[in-house]
């Protein structure tokens, strides 16, 4: 027998942390460090399971940066220790988190799993022991002595997808989450079958690097038919604003008015950092495509072509905490960094 795996599950909160009494229907936190005893068929795994909790645990709702960080420094800090992590997270900010820790986890060589459920884990129907089962399968995954995945997803109701490409799509199926524009990187079945030809793969001889550096300084703006000149001038003027996600119709497309493209242009020229990105779930922007999206083009906005909303938030603080110059900031936005766009 070779050596065992080793992994590690950080309970930061959530639904799947809960049981509920049977008599009073009143939800308790669950003990995460005897998860082996509560959920037996764990113990047929080929690997050492071990837990760690956060001390306060969160709501997803009240997620942040700050938490973000804790989960990075958590697996710095036990990385050479286990094989693989499952980070148990509720399930409305987790496509926001786990795209986040996409990109703060530089050159990464071993799985990071999300997972999470819809229903606590001690209730008849739940969805949480298979979520954390397979989750935990998917993280001991080796082949040749390396892990099969060396990246961040998101497993939920049999799919893993890439972290950075989900987006939560309804708050009641079990099958909550969505990738429209990249495929499931695994699949649970009858057989666990992993889609290689999807994974991620770091350049060789790069050494693992956690960026803790994060800067909130951006916001979203949601164009919508009779939007007003003051609220594009109220977010304009939020005092340190250092980047603006537009969130556009269709393949990137926006009004033509006058008023909101000097205001975009003047807001640039003074050194806002300005993302396209389609409002739609799936699809791309494909700015100059149609005359409504020829003057951003012209303008020189940035490309958010088939990103999400949560990666394109998360990877703008990453970037903008990690000083990226304003000259090269467009160029490395439009660029791949860990499989978030096409």
């Amino acid at each position: 027998m070779g050596k065992p795996i080793n992994i590690l599950i950080i309970y930061t909160g959530g639904t799947i942390g809960m049981v509920r009494h049977y008599k009073s229907g009143v939800l308790k936190a669950f003990d995460f460090r005897k998860v082996v005893e509560h959920i037996p068929e764990l113990g047929q795994l080929d690997c050492r399971i071990h837990s760690i909790s956060f001390k306060n645990p969160v709501d997803s709702s009240e997620m942040n940066p700050t938490h973000w960080i804790a989960i990075a420094t958590l697996i710095e800090k036990y990385y050479g220790q286990y094989d693989g992590f499952v980070v148990l997270h509720g399930s409305d900010t987790m496509s926001y988190t786990a795209s986040a820790l996409s990109f703060m986890l530089e050159n990464l060589g071993k799985p990071v799993i999300f997972t999470g459920s819809q229903l606590p884990i001690g209730d008849l129907r739940t969805d949480a022991k298979e979520n954390l089962i397979t989750s935990i399968q998917l993280a001991s995954l080796q082949k040749n002595g390396k892990p099969v995945i060396q990246e961040v997803g998101l497993y939920f109701e049999y799919k893993l997808y890439r972290a950075n490409r989900t987006t939560k799509l309804n708050a009641e199926h079990f099958q909550a989450f969505g990738s429209m524009n990249y495929p499931a990187i695994a699949e649970s079945g009858v057989h666990l079958k992993v889609n290689h030809d999807f994974l991620f793969r770091r350049a060789k001889g790069k050494k693992f690097k956690v960026h803790k550096a994060l800067d909130t300084n951006v916001a979203i703006l949601k164009i919508f038919p009779g939007m007003s000149k003051n609220l594009l001038k109220g977010i304009l003027s939020i005092p340190e604003l250092k980047a603006l996600i537009l969130e556009t119709y269709g393949a990137g497309n926006a009004p033509t008015n006058s008023w909101l493209l000097e205001m975009l242009q003047d807001a640039k020229a003074k050194g806002l950092h300005i993302v396209n990105v389609t409002q739609c779930p799936g699809g791309s922007v494909i700015m100059g495509r149609y005359k409504t999206s020829a003057a951003l083009k012209e303008m020189k906005i940035i490309d958010g072509g088939d990103i999400t909303t949560e990666a394109a938030i998360t990877k703008l603080m990453y970037l903008l905490g990690s000083k990226t110059s304003s000259k090269t900031f467009k160029t490395i936005f439009e660029t791949p960094l860990r499989g978030e766009m096409s």
